[in-house]
C-alpha cells in the first residue's frame, strides 16, 4: 500500500500483465475515486457466492478482516453470510461511506494497521492486494490470523465478449489513445490478474507460516443496460483525467455501440482467488 491515503479499491491491467509504471499511474488515478464513493458502491460488481462459500463454508459467526474495504461491497456480503467484519481502509471518504452502511472501519494502510491483540478467522482482500508487497502483506495477515485461519485474496477479471472488447477498444484508442483505459481495452483483464495471483501465492509461501497456496476460479456473468454501463465507467481507469470533450466523445461512442447491441450486453467475469491457511502452532 502506498504512503499516500489512497483508496485501494481500483485495479489496473494490461495485455502484458502489470508494470510498476502502470501501478503507479493507477494509484494516482485511484486517489480520485473516493470523491464519488456512492457511484463506486452503486456500480462496482460484488463477488460470487461460490467464493464466499469456499471461505465461510457452513460456519457462522466468523471474524473477518477486510483489507482495503473501500465502500464495503465485499464486507457487506460477509456480514450477510453471518460474519463479523472489520474493514481497514486508508481513504477517509471511502471509510466514511462504509461506516454509513453499517460497517466498522479503521482508517489506516494495512502496513501501519495494528491488530492490538485482536485476531481473526479470515483475512480477505478483494481487488486490493496489488497495492501491497505480497510477502509483506502475507506477514501482516499472519499476525492478525488465528491458528488455522485463512488468507484469501482475489480479483474480478472482466472477460468481455469479442464484439464489446473490439468496439469499446476502438473508441478509447481513437479518442484517448495515450490513456490507461485505452490500453486496458486491448484484452481481457484475466492475464494480468493471473500474474498477480501467482505473485500473491509466492508471497504467502515466502512468509513461511502458511500451508501451500491454492488458486480458485469462479466464472460468472453480469448484464448491463447502456445507462448502467455508462454510470460505472468513471470508476475504471483514467478517463476522468481527460477533457470534458474527450469524455463526452467516449460516452457518445460507447452509447452508440451498446444501442446497436439492443441497449445492453452481458459482461463475463472470472474471479481469480488465492487462498492459504495459517499453519497450526
Amino acid at each position: 500500500m502506498p504512503d499516500t491515503r489512497v483508496s485501494f479499491s481500483e485495479d489496473a491491467f494490461s495485455n502484458d500483465g502489470f508494470s510498476e509504471d502502470q501501478l503507479s499511474r493507477q494509484r494516482r488515478v485511484a486517489e480520485g475515486f473516493g470523491a464519488d464513493a456512492a457511484r463506486y458502491d452503486r456500480t462496482r460488481p460484488s463477488y460470487p457466492e461460490g467464493l464466499l462459500h469456499r471461505i465461510v463454508g457452513a460456519r457462522t459467526g466468523l471474524d473477518v478482516l477486510d483489507v482495503g474495504c473501500g465502500t464495503g461491497i465485499l464486507a457487506r456480503q460477509f456480514q450477510a453470510a453471518g460474519c463479523t467484519v472489520l474493514g481497514v481502509e486508508p481513504d477517509p471518504r471511502m471509510a466514511g461511506f462504509a461506516r454509513g452502511r453499517g460497517l466498522e472501519v479503521e482508517e489506516s494502510t494495512f502496513e501501519d494497521w495494528k491488530p492490538a491483540g485482536r485476531s481473526f478467522d479470515a483475512v480477505v482482500a478483494g481487488q486490493t492486494w496489488h497495492w501491497l508487497d505480497p510477502a509483506v502483506g502475507a506477514v501482516r495477515a499472519a499476525q492478525a490470523l488465528r491458528p488455522g485461519g485463512q488468507l484469501t485474496v482475489f480479483w474480478n477479471a472482466e472477460v468481455p465478449p469479442p464484439q464489446v472488447l473490439r468496439s469499446f477498444g476502438e473508441i478509447y484508442r481513437r479518442v484517448v489513445p495515450d490513456s490507461l483505459v485505452a490500453r486496458q481495452w486491448t484484452a481481457s483483464t484475466l492475464d494480468g490478474y493471473t500474474m498477480l495471483s501467482g505473485k500473491a501465492a509466492d508471497g504467502m509461501q515466502q512468509a513461511g507460516v502458511f500451508d501451500a497456496a491454492q488458486e480458485w476460479r469462479f466464472h460468472w456473468e453480469k448484464s448491463y443496460t447502456r445507462d448502467e454501463w455508462l454510470d460505472q465507467m468513471p470508476t475504471h481507469g483514467d478517463l476522468g483525467q481527460h477533457s470534458a470533450d474527450q469524455v463526452a466523445k467516449v460516452r457518445e461512442g460507447i452509447s452508440a455501440v451498446i444501442d446497436a447491441m439492443g441497449g445492453g450486453f452481458t459482461m463475463g467475469y472470472t474471479t481469480v482467488a488465492v487462498n492459504a491457511a495459517l499453519i497450526l502452532a
